[in-house]
């Protein structure tokens, strides 16, 4: 049976995603939730433990404060409150946390430290999952039990001002609200002052209970220019005058009132070094969180520092404080200095309500709940406080009953602590059997393409497939009746919590068939290569040692960074994998090109290759020869690289210099951008061209990088493309000018400072212009079949569109990275892929490498908190979400995604080359049927792979 290359390339991608989407659906477990939803809303509270009496206190208790007023500073990093720079730039914040009547925590967000997680995390007290990163673009109605839904339901009058997440959680929940985009980054004053303009209409009136102000400006300024902006200054003094306004309006309000009113300051997340967030860095995790109320009276000499808490705690807190049932999924604690001043029969009502509906979520997830400790505790606890209860009730005051009640406020205290660990580790627990078998999946596959490959990239671009004998086909029956006993066996001992054993049977039995399938045939290709003593390949094994050589550093070192990614620590520390493989991959090159040059081949010593070919050139075939369908396939290798001792001149040392050259840019390049875990917070050259006091010298290298693009670019592309290459690069110096990164020579300093939209829609119709004509030229070279040269050409030009592109796109420190792998491209495509003519799969391999290096080389990591999404909304005025996702996705990807195009532009135009450049060449060569199919399908297989 014969299968076409094509056909079995979409083959393996669809199983190679379907297995990558079964493990992730193991890898990121469900989050802990309450099984009963909110449709008991009005269920009565648990009542008073009691011992030998009966309890009269079965209701809730009351509320502690009148109003309540959240205000929420996106990105608040504890240091900006409780560091130097709160000491300078808050006052006011500074005075109530040192001396006023308030107490300050720092707490602790769990990843994914991005608003819309954060926002859930706050008001249901749960811990939300890694797929609400993707839900935060376009956040749903949230149905989880949560303390607004219970306001509401109380009959609270809730006022929003802020993040339009609010308004999407909450749909219908506030009786008054005025929404602000969160995405358009750009922008850190109108965002803002559109909350502040309702403050002193809102504080004057008396018909809410509950006011929630989102602001969103410090956000955006570490965004577009990280903690360390002279603007982070400015906004954290405007965020102190907002404060010290709701404030003195609260206390004068409260003269007339019976009940204290409680002032909520916090962050939903940090700011990482780099201005970002999404990950778990001490910087993004650690907020601030001050509670200020003149309930919390301060005693003199009274000191009050700081102390550390989980921020799902508050939900359990704004829930007792507004005499509102805790929500179900909730699996933070009482912050307990709140209810501190109370009669001690209120504080251990508090804490029993919190233990026993943390004690429910408890059973509701966990099968073994009685062997918890917390639990333990908590029986232990609520026995206790019957005994005291029952002294209580007996008006016994003596000193036995306060320490009783000592004694069990402790246990109470240690009960929760307990509990809430116990539900947090439990949201961290894996359904290992559905990672299992999609990693099964995927290594099935890959063995697959390893086996297959060369036969898939052979002139024919088919596979035979064999028939298997009856004895095998007899196994291959086998296999599905044993994964299915398996299957069974492990849904049975699981429990069916497992995400497969959920699954009907049919679908279940589906994948247990496509597993056997996929092993059956690996099992066919080994037994074929092995039992026939052929190998897959059609090409013969050749006499030197280049190839097994590079091969085999190929093979081991995708192999091995493959395997490197089961340990956390490698994950974090990707980079550094990376690196290490692209500075070994120059010193093998290295080692291939001098032996070739200076002790020559041993097969069959030939006439070195012309190291100087343009790339868009077109080689003549030899006299009296046929180029022939296979002039540059994998077969190319079998003509063995010669010794390079002919060249002479520049040529010679070029290609002698040519790894130390690739080196030292990919030396340079580390330097540029610290990434990682470990070494991200020590400074790097990045840092230092983005302060204020090296503006001069940015301006210089930014300006020397796109100089070098346009010289690298534009040889290859027609004169309209040249041109407007020419002005999209000039107009990328304005705009970076018109918005304050970099300055004009004759400019000391830029006043006149802009969101530079004009300047950068100015680009985006030059990058707009190329990328037309280059698809013009590709559409043409599809009408003429033969025209390889229009290819190539307009393949080129959009490819030059993508780097204009990614300039205008990529920080002003990040354009030496665009300029040096530009650099890098030109030195491997003139000076090593063509001297020492490395087939397709080994330059496939190699654009892969460097592409993935060229990713970490911009600074980006494994962790979201690196993504700029300040390049979304390059040239927009408004938040437009399609665009802003897209260029958001392009510039965290540019490195990928040039290497990548550059790729396809290079086995294009070695494909060019095999053409004939004469009309008696073009009648001695008659390509074969479908050989044009078979060169676009080696293309299109390779780039499969390359992504895959």
């Amino acid at each position: 049976m014969r299968l076409g290359s094509g056909t079995f390339a979409a083959c393996c991608v669809v199983i190679e995603v379907l297995g990558v989407a079964l493990f992730l659906r193991g890898f990121f477990p469900a989050p802990v939730c309450s099984f009963s939803g909110t449709e008991h809303q009005t269920e009565s509270p648990a009542p008073e433990p009691s011992a030998g009496a009966i309890s009269n206190w079965t209701k809730l208790p009351p509320p502690l404060f009148s109003k309540v007023v959240i205000m929420l500073i996106d990105a608040l990093r504890d240091d900006f409150v409780f560091g130097s720079k709160g000491v300078k730039f808050m006052p006011y914040t500074t005075y109530l946390v040192e001396k006023g009547s308030s107490h300050s925590f720092v707490a602790e967000a769990k990843p994914p430290t991005v608003t819309m997680p954060r926002i859930k995390a706050l008001m249901t007290g749960s811990l939300p999952g890694f797929i609400d990163v993707v839900r935060n673009l376009n956040s749903p109605t949230l149905l989880e039990d949560n303390v607004i839904t219970r306001a509401k339901a109380a009959g609270k009058r809730i006022i929003f001002y802020g993040d339009e997440t609010w308004v999407k959680l909450f749909p219908k929940h506030f009786v008054e609200y005025d929404g602000t985009t969160s995405f358009f980054v750009s922008d850190y004053t109108e965002v803002d002052d559109n909350v502040t303009r309702h403050l002193d209409k809102v504080l004057k009136r008396r018909d809410w209970d509950v006011l929630i102000l989102h602001y969103l400006g410090l956000d955006h300024i570490g965004h577009t220019s990280g903690p360390s902006s002279p603007l982070i200054g400015r906004k954290l003094s405007e965020m102190d005058s907002v404060l010290m306004k709701i404030h003195t309006s609260l206390l004068s309000e409260e003269r007339e009132t019976l009940l204290p009113n409680l002032l909520v300051l916090c962050g939903d997340h940090g700011m990482s070094e780099a201005g970002g967030h999404g990950a778990s860095s001490v910087e993004e995790v650690n907020t601030a969180m001050i509670l200020i109320s003149s309930a919390f009276e301060r005693k003199p000499g009274d000191v009050r520092r700081p102390k550390y808490i989980q921020q799902t705690d508050l939900a359990a807190t704004l829930s007792i404080g507004l005499g509102l049932p805790i929500p179900k999924s909730s699996i933070g604690n009482l912050i307990f200095p709140v209810v501190e001043g109370k009669p001690m029969r209120e504080q251990l009502r508090f804490l029993h309500l919190n233990t026993v509906q943390l004690s429910k979520l408890l059973q509701e997830n966990v099968p073994s709940y009685k062997k918890e400790p917390g639990f333990e505790q908590f029986k232990v606890s609520e026995r206790l406080h019957g005994n005291w209860v029952r002294l209580y009730l007996e008006e016994n005051s003596s000193e036995v009953l306060s320490n009783l009640g000592s004694k069990v406020r402790r246990q109470y205290l240690d009960a929760l602590r307990a509990l809430s660990l116990s539900l947090s580790r439990q949201a961290a627990q894996y359904d290992v059997y559905s990672m299992a078998v999609g990693t099964v999946l995927v290594l099935e596959v890959l063995a697959l393409l390893l086996l297959s490959g060369p036969r898939a990239l052979s002139g024919k671009a088919e596979l035979d497939v064999p028939l298997p004998s009856p004895a095998f086909s007899l196994l291959c029956y086998l296999l599905p009746l044993g994964l299915a006993a398996l299957h069974v066996t492990v849904c049975t001992s699981a429990g069916g919590t497992c995400y497969l054993c959920s699954l009907p049977w049919l679908t279940a039995g589906g994948v247990m068939v496509l597993i056997s399938t996929l092993l059956c045939a690996v099992l066919s290709a080994l037994t074929g290569m092995f039992a026939g003593g052929k190998r897959l390949s059609k090409n013969p094994p050749q006499c030197n040692s280049r190839s097994s050589e590079l091969d085999l550093l190929i093979l081991l070192g995708t192999v091995g960074h493959t395997l490197s990614l089961g340990a956390s620590s490698f994950i974090e520390e990707e980079p550094q994998t990376w690196y290490f493989l692209v500075n070994t991959l120059c010193l093998a090159l290295c080692h291939e090109i001098y032996r070739n040059c200076f002790l020559g081949d041993d097969c069959a010593p030939q006439r070195c290759p012309h190291a100087g070919e343009d790339f868009d050139g077109v080689a003549a075939a030899p006299q009296g020869k046929s180029p022939g369908p296979d002039v540059w396939e994998l077969d190319r290798a079998s003509r063995h690289p010669s010794p390079l001792g002919v060249l002479r001149g520049p040529e010679r040392w070029m290609v002698l210099a040519s790894p130390w050259l690739i080196l030292t840019c990919c030396r340079l390049l580390r330097s540029l951008n610290q990434t990682g875990v470990q070494w991200a917070h020590r400074p790097d050259l990045g840092h230092w061209l983005t302060s204020p006091d090296h503006k001069v010298e940015l301006s210089v290298l930014a300006a020397v990088s796109l100089i070098m693009i346009f010289v690298l670019v534009q040889k290859r592309c027609s004169l309209a493309s040249k041109v407007a290459m020419a002005f999209g690069l000039l107009g990328i110096y304005c705009y970076r000018v018109a918005i304050g990164n970099l300055l004009f020579p004759w400019q000391q300093n830029n006043k006149d400072i802009s969101k530079g939209i004009t300047e950068a829609r100015f680009v985006y119709v030059f990058v707009l212009g190329i990328l037309f004509t280059g698809t013009k030229g590709l559409l043409k070279s599809q009408i003429t079949a033969d025209d390889f040269t229009v290819k190539t050409v307009g393949l080129w030009e959009i490819y030059s569109g993508l780097v204009l592109l990614a300039a205008l796109l990529l920080r002003p420190h990040n354009l030496p990275v665009l300029a040096l792998s530009l650099v890098i491209q030109t030195i491997m495509t003139q000076f090593v892929w063509r001297p020492l003519r490395h087939n397709a799969a080994e330059v496939t391999v190699m654009h892969y490498w460097f592409g993935q290096a060229f990713f970490y080389f911009q600074g980006n990591s494994n962790s979201i908190a690196t993504v700029d999404i300040s390049a979304g909304f390059v040239g927009l005025d408004a938040y437009v979400e399609i665009p802003a996702m897209l260029l958001t996705t392009f510039a965290t990807y540019t490195g990928p995604v040039l290497w990548a195009s550059h790729l396809v532009n290079f086995l294009t135009s070695e494909a060019s080359r095999s053409e004939p450049t004469s009309p008696d060449q073009t009648r001695q060569t008659r390509h074969p049927p479908g050989h044009h199919a078979y060169l676009s399908s080696l293309r299109d297989f390779l780039f499969i792979v390359y992504m895959l």
